[in-house]
C-alpha cells in the first residue's frame, strides 16, 4: 500500500481573541528536562462530521484563547538554563490533509515488506524530531479519508503538557468545535501547590536523555482480555482477594517476555521503569494541564524475571507503584537511588520503560461525531534511547489491551512475539 496522503501547506492558527500580553509562565520542575522532547498522538474517528478541517480549525483557534501558553513560545528563564513560556500568541501550526483510502484499508503499523507506515503521514513533525526554542509548541494535522472518517494527529513540545494535559486540551478543542460557549474544564497551567519533582525522577530523566539513540523495532500488539482476566483472577486468589489492575497484568507479561529474549545472562539486572500520572497523589488543581508524571524503578535479576512466577512479578510491580506516592510525599531519595538510576547508563538495553494511556482522557475528545475508535501514539526513532512500551491504548471494539512498543531490536522481534503468544 503506497502513501496517498496529500497535505496542504502549513498555516498558523492563533487565538481567536488575542489580548496583547507580555505575561510569562515559569516551567515547573516536572516540566524541566523536556524542553526539546516532542510527543505525538493520533485520534482516529470513523464517523464523518461536517467540514472536519474547518470545524476543528475553528475549535482550535477558540481553545487557544483559554490555553494561551500553548500558542506561545519557550524562552530563557531567570536562572541559568531555566526555561519559561512566553504567552505571545504566535500560534500553532495546522495542516489539512486528505487520502483516497478508506479507514478500513489503513494498516497503521503493518510490518510486512513494502507496507505503508501510515502514521508517518498523519502528523506534522519537528525538524530532526527535536523541538527548537523558537518552534511552535503544538503542530496539528487533520487527515480526511475517502469514507469520511478522519485522523487528528498532534505533535507537541512535551514541556508544555503531558498526555493527560494534552487530552484535556483536545477535549476543549472538541467542545468549542461543537459550539459550546466555553470549555467544561477551566484550564490551569501554573500550580504553585505542586511539590518538586522527586530527585529519583530527575536522575532518571537525566540518565535517559544522556543515552545515545538506538534503533528499536516499532510494532503494535494486543494482549487478549482473556489472558488479562486470567492473571487478575489468579492474583486475586494468590493474594487473598487483593486486586490486580489491567496495567499491572499487562506490564508483568511484557517485562517477563522481553527479559526472556533480550537478556541472556540470568545474573544480569533486569530493570523496569514504571511511568505514572500522579495528579491525584499530589493534589494537583482541577484543570492543571502541565506535566505531572513520576515513576519508579524496579530492579531484579534477569533470571528471576524470566523464570519467575507471573504472580510474583505482578506483586513486584504493584509494590513499586505503591512507592510512587510515598516518594512524592516525602520528596526524597534513598541512599542507593543515585547509583541504581546510574545503572540506566550501563544497562540501558536491560531497561524497559512502561507507561499507560488508559484513563487519561484522550479517548474522550469529540469534534461532533463521537469519540475516537482508536488512540495511538508514536515515538520517533531519534528519541528512542531506552526500550519502551505504551500500554492500554484505547481501541473501541478491540478485545484486549493494545500496546505500541519500541522495546526490542529487530533481531529479537520474532522471539518476543513468540513469548507473548505462549501466554495466550
Amino acid at each position: 500500500m503506497s502513501s496517498t496522503v496529500m497535505k496542504s501547506l502549513p498555516v498558523v492558527i492563533r487565538p481567536a481573541e488575542l489580548e496583547m500580553t507580555t505575561s510569562n509562565i515559569d516551567l515547573h520542575s516536572f516540566d524541566k528536562g523536556l524542553g526539546d522532547m516532542p510527543a505525538t498522538c493520533f485520534l482516529v474517528f470513523d464517523h464523518p462530521i461536517d467540514e472536519p478541517v474547518e470545524t476543528i480549525k475553528k475549535g482550535l483557534s477558540r481553545a487557544l484563547v483559554y490555553y494561551s501558553p500553548i500558542a506561545g513560545r519557550l524562552a530563557a528563564g531567570a536562572g541559568n538554563g531555566e526555561l519559561r513560556v512566553e504567552c505571545n500568541g504566535e500560534g500553532v501550526v495546522f495542516v489539512a490533509a486528505s487520502t483516497d483510502r478508506a479507514l478500513n484499508e489503513a494498516k497503521f503499523f503493518d510490518r510486512s515488506p513494502g507496507a505503508m507506515t501510515l502514521p508517518d503521514d498523519l502528523a506534522v513533525y519537528y525538524p530532526d524530531d527535536k523541538c527548537g526554542r523558537t518552534d511552535p509548541l503544538l503542530l496539528m494535522q487533520v487527515t480526511v479519508f475517502s469514507c469520511g472518517g478522519f485522523v487528528v494527529g498532534v505533535t507537541w513540545n512535551h514541556a508544555i503538557a503531558d498526555g493527560a494535559g494534552m487530552a484535556q486540551f483536545l477535549q476543549a478543542v472538541g467542545e468549542l468545535a461543537r459550539g459550546l460557549p466555553a470549555p467544561s474544564v477551566i484550564p490551569i497551567r501554573w500550580d504553585d501547590s505542586l511539590p518538586g519533582i522527586p530527585p529519583t525522577i530527575a536522575i532518571a530523566q537525566q540518565s535517559m536523555t544522556g543515552l545515545a539513540s538506538q534503533d528499536f523495532a516499532f510494532f503494535d500488539y494486543t494482549i487478549p482480555s482473556s489472558l488479562i482476566s486470567r492473571i487478575k483472577a489468579e492474583f486475586r486468589d494468590h493474594a487473598n482477594g487483593q486486586p490486580c489492575t489491567v496495567f499491572e497484568a499487562v506490564t508483568a507479561v511484557l517485562w517477563q517476555c522481553r527479559t526472556r529474549v533480550a537478556i541472556s545472562d540470568p545474573e544480569a539486572p533486569a530493570l523496569l521503569f514504571i511511568v505514572a500520572n500522579v495528579r491525584k497523589h499530589v493534589g494537583a488543581k482541577d484543570g492543571y494541564y502541565g506535566n505531572c508524571v513520576s515513576g519508579q524503578l524496579v530492579m531484579a535479576t534477569s533470571g528471576s524475571v524470566a523464570n519467575g512466577d507471573i504472580m510474583g512479578i505482578v506483586k513486584m510491580i504493584k509494590g513499586a507503584k505503591e512507592q510512587i506516592p510515598k516518594r512524592l510525599k516525602h520528596n526524597n531519595i534513598d541512599s542507593g537511588g543515585r547509583e541504581r538510576h546510574g545503572d540506566m547508563l550501563r544497562y540501558n538495553y536491560n531497561l524497559l520503560s512502561v507507561s499507560s494511556m488508559r484513563n487519561i482522557g484522550l479517548d474522550e475528545a469529540s469534534f461532533g461525531g463521537g469519540r475516537p475508535v482508536r488512540v495511538m501514539c508514536r515515538a520517533r526513532a531519534p528519541h528512542m534511547t531506552v526500550p519502551s512500551c505504551v500500554a492500554c491504548l484505547p481501541w473501541k471494539g478491540k478485545d484486549g489491551a493494545n500496546v505500541l512498543t519500541r522495546c526490542v531490536r529487530e533481531e529479537h522481534v520474532n522471539a518476543f512475539l513468540g513469548e507473548l503468544a505462549r501466554f495466550t
